[in-house]
């Protein structure tokens, strides 16, 4: 039995064993190279036609409140305000927490959660601002005051809410009982955190986030894969010494460079004269296909 958040009630997963092996012959190599041929995988829409997407989609979507449990640290109350999306399928389905930016749960994100479910995940994106709002409510509509919450969050916070969402997913009928997080930007450094505090985690997906420390990197136990513009320099001086210390760990961790791509190439589609489009196209290819290797079990 596996319950995010909690103890480990089982020995440690045979997929480990193949991760490490992987992570020490591959990592080098992946992080120098240039992206790879896209697949045809159906992208999630841009920031701009994100609305549109959600308006047209033929899948169950729905807000839900996910409970967490009331502490004395718990500063947000004891809700998570969060979007599911289903997908059409006739078998159990692995579930993927979807981990906002920092400019909190938007429609943006709600698309991505959807093309997850296309892809033939349960999604789940929630609102780390829940309760954090102006009067009780979640992201506010004004971006920069989003920022300024997100930037006030605490990892431990954080982690605890990710894991209540998690143990929801895998608690649904209709679940497979295995689950990923993927992130962007802020939501991208989240996601590398929490296969570091988070045990039970199957796999994570990093979209353009800085890593986290080398102490950190040492609790990871899920493989993690890396996305990232070519062109931003602030997250990627973060990863050669995250990609050495989980090759001397043994752990699995593979990065992958775009040339040309900007930070935010999933949201921004149509920048940097094609570059984003085509990052976009590889990045979200070989995310499909990480997930559904390590959660289609």
């Amino acid at each position: 039995m596996r319950v995010p958040g909690g103890s480990r009630l089982q020995a440690m997963k045979p997929r480990l064993l193949l991760c490490n092996c992987l992570a020490l012959c591959w990592a080098v190599p992946l992080l120098l190279g240039g992206p790879a041929a896209a697949q045809t995988v159906a992208i999630p829409a841009d920031a701009e036609s994100a609305l549109d997407a959600l308006n047209s989609s033929p899948r169950h979507g729905e807000w839900i409140d996910i409970g967490e449990g009331r502490s004395g640290a718990n500063r947000w109350g004891d809700t998570i305000r969060s979007w599911i999306v289903y997908p059409e399928r006739a078998t159990r389905a692995p579930v993927v927490v979807v981990i906002h930016e920092i400019f909190g749960l938007t429609d943006w994100i709600r698309a991505v959660a959807d093309q997850f479910a296309a892809e033939g995940f349960i999604a789940i994106a929630p609102d780390l601002l829940s309760g954090h709002g102006a009067d009780g409510g979640g992201t506010p509509a004004n971006r920069q005051e989003a920022v300024a919450l997100v930037r006030s969050l605490r990892v431990e916070d954080t982690t605890r809410r990710l894991s209540a969402v998690a143990r929801y997913g895998i608690s649904l009928p209709a679940s497979n009982g295995r689950f990923g997080g993927v992130g962007f930007c802020w939501g991208g450094s989240t996601s590398f955190n929490f296969a570091a505090n988070e045990e039970n985690l199957d796999a994570a997906v990093v979209y353009y986030g800085s890593s986290p420390s080398r102490t950190m990197l040492g609790r990871v136990e899920a493989p993690v894969l890396g996305l990232y513009g070519g062109d931003d320099a602030r997250v990627n001086a973060t990863i050669p010494d995250a990609m050495r210390e989980m090759r001397r760990l043994g752990k699995f961790y593979e990065p992958h460079q775009f040339d040309g791509a900007g930070h935010g190439f999933l949201r921004q589609q149509s920048a940097r004269d094609g570059a984003n489009l085509s990052a976009a196209k590889a990045a979200w290819a070989k995310t499909v296909e990480f997930f559904r290797q390590h959660l289609e079990k």
